[in-house]
């Protein structure tokens, strides 16, 4: 803490103050990493959610939501993995991390559903066995062993994470 006040340029005491804890601190980083100019709006009504919800070409749909992925974890992938590590020892940043991941899992779910609702769910496969494929593969430790640990660019994480979705979710083409 002493660190990131003079780096702020402000006084010790005002960082806890304003954070009181380095859970605080570190909940109030992870909210704007993830949040960006919209921190302060509920997933469900930002503009890339909007944008992906509204798309009812399947593929179209999944593509966009594999941009958001990469744009997230460009951001914050870093932060995600700091936060999973520490998550092992720090019961208050095991809670932040539960909750990360039942974000992460309640995005997923409203993606499979609405492909659901198009008919474009892959024959036989649940909404939950869908969830669950588009939650692990969207996982932040897939970013970060594909990325960070095999060198992968960003462009190659995208196009496989959009041309994963698309096969493990997605009937056959018509």
């Amino acid at each position: 803490m002493p660190e990131i006040a003079a780096e702020a340029g402000v006084a010790l005491k005002t960082v806890y103050v304003i954070f009181e804890t380095k859970f605080g601190l570190l909940r109030a980083v992870w909210e704007a990493r993830f949040g960006g100019e919209e921190e302060a709006v509920p997933v469900f009504e930002r503009k890339w959610y909007s944008a992906v919800a509204a798309q009812h070409d399947p593929e179209r749909k999944l593509r966009l939501f594999a941009a958001q992925s990469l744009r997230v974890k460009t951001g914050a992938g870093a932060l995600l993995e700091s936060i999973r590590n520490a998550s092992f020892t720090d019961h208050q940043i095991a809670v932040l991390w539960d909750e990360i991941e039942n974000k992460l899992l309640a995005v997923a779910r409203a993606i499979v559903e609405q492909l659901n609702d198009d008919g474009a769910l892959a024959l036989g496969l649940t909404i939950t066995n869908a969830t669950d494929i588009l939650w692990t593969l969207n996982h932040p430790t897939v970013w970060h062993l594909t990325v960070r640990a095999r060198g992968w660019t960003p462009a190659q994480y995208e196009r496989w994470l959009g041309d994963a979705f698309c096969a493990q979710l997605l009937g056959p083409p018509t």
